[in-house]
């Protein structure tokens, strides 16, 4: 049953959500994941590519590695394949726990360290890519964090030289528009079953 539930959550069209990268959704498929995290992190990798998207439109001169933010929005969460129990209640077991699991599976740092950092965005050294997968993990739900979106405005000011303002109105205006389907995408994620 989970594996009929496991399939639908990858591929049944949702709230118009994209089809995660195909080697996400392998090792998701490999990993048998439970159905509710597949489509928390197809929720998630949308949200990111909207993102992109809109930065690209609005901050064509600022540099972000697309494939690696969107493969670490679709894969930041896996180790929860590990501890499931932290796909109903709090924890951080997981981050460690998904970046090791990626990394045996052949998967590279650059692409791997998102399972890690999406949760540790404060740290020093943190790009604009390790942002960009916070970000899209906090808001496809509505949930708005200032400190995090002023992090990410800093990133954008200093990469394209607009003046602080603009660069916030513009994530203000693309997030308020993200946030508008969060309750779409809570609905999808929350038709599957955890296990």
């Amino acid at each position: 049953m989970a594996t009929t539930a496991l399939q639908r959550a990858l591929t049944e069209p949702g709230p118009d959500l994209r089809p995660l990268p195909p080697r996400a959704e392998a090792l998701l498929r490999a990993l048998d994941a439970p159905p509710r995290l597949a489509a928390h992190l197809r929720a998630v990798h949308d949200v990111a590519h909207q993102i992109l998207d809109r930065l690209g439109r609005d901050h064509g001169n600022v540099a972000a590695d697309r494939e690696a933010v969107l493969f670490g929005a679709a894969t930041h969460d896996i180790g929860k394949t590990v501890h499931v129990d932290e796909l109903s209640g709090p924890g951080s077991a997981h981050e460690k726990a998904g970046h090791r699991l990626l990394l045996d599976h052949g998967v590279e740092e650059r692409l791997a360290r998102f399972a890690r950092t999406h949760a540790a965005w404060t740290e020093p050294g943190t790009t604009l890519e390790d942002l960009l997968v916070s970000l899209a993990d906090k808001v496809w739900k509505a949930k708005r964090v200032p400190d995090l979106e002023q992090r990410v405005v800093d990133h954008l000011t200093e990469a394209s030289g607009q003046e602080t303002w603009q660069a916030f109105m513009d994530l203000d205006d693309l997030l308020t528009g993200i946030v508008a389907d969060a309750d779409r995408r809570l609905a999808f994620q929350s038709a599957y079953p955890i296990v």
